[in-house]
């Protein structure tokens, strides 16, 4: 190209942008200024996105054209306008439009390109669900609120799809009832996030929620229990409420919110839970039991003994109910739930062992696989498939099931690799009724500690999968259970945003993620919820500390995931304030000692976030060389084996945060080497004892001191077992010996609470050990 050719082409280009200039100003009025657009951020992070020079003007001038396959999704998109910003788009074609067109070539059913020209707005999709996605996207590049008629849109290009096909939240409205406007909110929600099932928990031991019309007392004896638990489980005695509590929702309002999903890209996935978690239909029908006797709907949480007998009258009872289920729901799966289902009535039962002869099965865990498979075979008669959480594993898989994977990943694993698919939810990293902050005053939850970060940081690929074996992973799901969540603004305290963190995980590409990336995204997406009125939990102001050992020297070192801001710090366990140190720098530690830190602007007066305290004993293991003899579990071994001697002792309340760690059934020998032969006068841990949730303390705990002198002392402690929370063990060597004892190390062996027993959550399997600081004085 010729050098005036160029300088013509530059011409006719600042030409163009007069008179464009020259128009906005006579449409806006010269007195106004030109709407800005908003920078997108959007979430979850699409595949390919770039910026480009120029915005879309979007007013009542802009038409909307579809293709007749997209009309739903224009229709949505029409009503958003209307409804977020009472604008109503021209009703005649015009060069400024929204243009919906069907594109064959995208090769992912769920993928979608988004353009965004000066000019024009042009989404293209292989199917509805597609452009119902980029219309989400297109959303999240539009003003949150605004009273103005004109709306100015970034152009940019936006090439995306789906890392997984499945891409759930769960909410179990068994334990607490939620009403109809609150569900549909709940769909709205996981639209936004582009999540497409949800998983309605809709039967358990405490409430029956489905309306069934040849069992109408399954909803009015079912459907109520006479009172509920106050507190938590493992707060002993148990105490109730004395208030009768329930509901249920008739078929027709399972028909209004299976369309209001539909008409959101969302499937809705049933879960009636067999042979387990049955008391409250047993309750109705005492008949379905084992022994026959009447039973009330459970009043408390954990698991409990009565569950469905295996007789034919039972199985023409459920099969009657999935009769009535699959008309309602018009998806692929019925979830059949088969999780946490106790042996005991069965083996007492003289029918059910007479049956295990008759089919010559191997035990009551074979009975429970013939169970599961013969729902199996008329769930798939009726057109259906079925999910079921990973203990219809035990005895044997189904021939078609698809296995829920919450225990961890091993149930995913093994279903993997016997070509079955397979959905993640394990607990460690999507159970969003555990504790998401250190913060003591955290609303009461079951246990456990799942901050955002991890959820984000989760991997739905086990790494023991081949490539190969990868492809039957279908995707994830987060889980709400609902024993300690009574109110629907506490289910979306606990819901978000740790469902908009694992909206990334589902969908983004992996190369895509990054975490500072996704915080800062996730602090204009809040705004969004601030609109909604959605009660979401805002921890973005948090400050995180960690203890360096640094050549024998202590620094603490305090961080915040939100750029931009400044921590302030005190030492003297005072409130940090506007006037209180500016942390610069890592923080000398000599001597025990407390810290507590806030996030500040620049020119804020108080914090933005609650305070972050952290109390550090500098005992004399700390810093010091640590073996363990089994590994943590890797869902429970945040701080690694260091957090055992590192000067900070684990939350009161929850087990899973970096300072606990946890052991699955192990005895764990833990072995402390000082560098120099040591005085000690002490030793002191502490256990969690959280039976609810299969955690035990130990029976024994054994020491083992090697002396200087190079012999060994030996000392052996029974435990007395406890319902208390909380399980300390102290030592004193004084009473063992009133001279200086001077060691090399100490061997502290833990011996694991073994098998829990029948009648308790978890009967039959064995106990978790966590275990705390170890203290060494």
């Amino acid at each position: 190209m010729s050098l005036l050719n160029l300088r013509t082409q530059d011409t006719k280009m600042k030409i163009h942008l007069y008179l464009k200039t020259l128009i906005l100003l006579i449409l806006f009025g010269c007195t106004k200024e030109i709407p800005k657009s908003i920078a997108p951020n959007i979430i979850p992070k699409p595949l390919s996105q770039k910026i480009e020079k120029g915005v879309f003007i979007l007013d009542k001038n802009t038409s909307l054209e579809s293709s007749m396959k997209y009309k739903n999704v224009a229709t949505f998109l029409n009503s958003y306008f209307e409804e977020n910003y009472n604008l109503k788009l021209a009703s005649k074609k015009s060069k400024n439009k929204i243009v919906l067109n069907v594109d064959n070539s995208i090769k992912n059913e769920e993928g979608y390109q988004l353009k965004v020209t000066e000019n024009k707005i042009s989404i293209l999709a292989k199917t509805s669900k597609g452009a119902f996605y980029a219309v989400q996207s297109l959303i999240q590049l539009l003003p949150i609120k605004t009273s103005s008629k004109t709306i100015a849109v970034q152009c940019l290009e936006i090439k995306d799809e789906p890392r997984f096909s499945y891409r759930g939240m769960h909410l179990d409205v068994a334990r607490h009832f939620f009403s109809v406007d609150f569900i549909k909110k709940y769909i709205h929600l996981m639209a936004l996030l582009k999540m497409n099932t949800f998983h309605w928990h809709l039967t358990e031991d405490q409430g029956w929620r489905i309306e069934i019309k040849k069992y109408p007392k399954l909803q009015e004896i079912g459907g109520y229990r006479n009172e509920t638990l106050i507190g938590h489980y493992s707060d002993q005695p148990h105490k109730f409420d004395g208030k009768k509590y329930g509901g249920f929702y008739t078929q027709e309002d399972i028909k209004e919110i299976v369309k209001y999903a539909s008409e959101r890209q969302i499937t809705i996935i049933p879960e009636i839970e067999m042979p387990g978690h049955s008391q409250a239909a047993i309750a109705a029908y005492p008949e379905l039991g084992c022994t026959g006797k009447q039973i009330e709907v459970a009043t408390k949480w954990g698991v409990f003994e009565d569950i469905y007998c295996p007789k034919e009258t039972t199985f023409k009872f459920l099969e009657a109910i999935i009769d009535e289920v699959v008309e309602l729901f018009p998806g692929k799966y019925i979830h059949i739930g088969g999780d946490e289902a106790p042996k005991t009535r069965w083996k007492e039962c003289a029918h059910c062992q007479q049956l295990i002869k008759k089919e010559d099965l191997k035990d009551e865990r074979g009975l429970q696989s013939y169970f599961i498979t013969r729902m199996e075979k008329y769930i798939n008669s009726k057109g259906k498939q079925i999910i079921g959480w990973d203990e219809i594993l035990e005895g044997g898989l189904a021939p078609n099931a698809t296995v829920m994977s919450w225990r961890g990943t091993n149930g995913a694993v093994e279903a993997a690799k016997q070509k079955h698919n397979v959905i993640l939810t394990p607990n460690a990293h999507c159970y969003f009724d555990h504790y998401q902050s250190d913060n003591e005053n955290e609303p009461l939850a079951i246990g456990g500690f799942l901050p955002l970060e991890k959820v984000y940081n989760f991997n739905p690929i086990p790494e023991e999968l081949t490539k190969e074996e990868s492809k039957y992973v279908l995707g994830a799901q987060g889980n709400v259970w609902t024993e300690y969540i009574s109110t629907p603004e506490k289910v979306e305290y606990m819901a978000f945003p740790r469902a908009i963190a694992l909206a990334e995980v589902v969908w983004s590409a992996s190369k895509n993620k990054k975490y500072s990336d996704f915080i800062n995204r996730l602090a204009h997406f809040n705004k969004r919820l601030d609109v909604l009125n959605v009660n979401y939990a805002n921890h973005l102001y948090e400050v995180k500390g960690t203890l360096i050992n640094e050549k024998g020297e202590f620094n603490y070192e305090l961080k915040t995931t939100t750029k931009g801001k400044n921590i302030r710090f005190t030492r003297d366990d005072s409130e940090p304030n506007r006037s209180s140190t500016l942390y610069t720098e890592k923080i000398k530690i000599t001597k025990n000692s407390i810290i507590r830190a806030a996030v500040f602007d620049a020119n804020s007066k108080q914090p933005l976030g609650k305070t972050f305290t952290q109390r550090i004993n500098l005992h004399k293991a700390v810093g010091k060389k640590i073996y363990l003899n089994v590994a943590p579990n890797e869902a429970y071994n945040a701080g690694g084996k260091q957090a055992l001697i590192n000067g900070i002792s684990g939350n009161n309340k929850r087990y899973g945060d970096k300072e606990w760690l946890g052991f699955s059934g192990d005895d764990v020998e833990v072995t402390i080497e000082f560098d120099k032969p040591t005085d000690i006068n002490s030793i002191a841990t502490r256990f969690y004892n959280g039976k609810g949730q299969w955690i035990y303390a130990p029976k024994e705990v054994d020491i083992a001191l090697k002396l200087n002198d190079g012999k060994y002392v030996f000392i052996k402690n029974k435990i007395a077992q406890s319902d208390s929370i909380l399980k300390s063990y102290y030592y004193n060597f004084k009473e063992y010996n009133p001279e200086n004892i001077k060691v090399n190390s100490i061997i502290v062996t833990v011996k694991n609470y073994g098998i829990i027993p029948e009648g308790k959550q978890g009967a039959g399997h064995k106990a978790w050990t966590f275990i705390d600081e170890i203290i060494v004085e």
